[in-house]
């Protein structure tokens, strides 16, 4: 009976604190939430130095500080109602596919995760263009 109790003693804390560990976030499923969310703030946490960023019919390469106000002014003036990601690929360099719906209109929004390191991954590109 000690030893259960003993036992017991020394397994139960194990279990809970087993029980209450997250796993690491996904940075993937990070920019997925951000873009659902339409925070620029969030998504500028994965760009890289510097990020290509198609917006419609203009395409250019900006610093993670320009890239976020531009990001920031687009999601003011298009609030997102809905993000579905429609597919999603690749491992060393991860790239997203998905359907947003904003106050304004409907974008099919690509970007493009590249591994840079060995836990982490960065943003490197992001394009917004028009549905009809």
């Amino acid at each position: 009976m000690k030893y259960l109790l003993h036992l017991s003693f020394w397994i139960l804390p194990l279990w809970i604190t087993a029980w209450n560990i997250k796993p690491a976030a996904d940075p993937f499923d990070d920019v997925v939430k951000a873009l659902r969310a339409g925070n620029a703030t969030e998504l500028s946490r994965y760009f890289d130095n510097m990020i290509q960023i198609t917006l419609l019919d203009q395409s250019n390469s900006y610093s993670k500080a320009q890239a976020t106000m531009i990001l920031k002014d687009f999601f003011s003036k298009n609030p997102v109602k809905s993000f579905q990601l429609i597919h999603e690929g690749g491992q060393d360099s991860r790239f997203g596919i998905g359907r947003m719906v904003t106050a304004n209109g409907t974008y099919r929004i690509t970007f493009f995760l590249r591994q840079h390191g060995p836990d982490q991954y960065v943003l490197q590109e992001i394009r917004f263009e028009a549905q009809t």
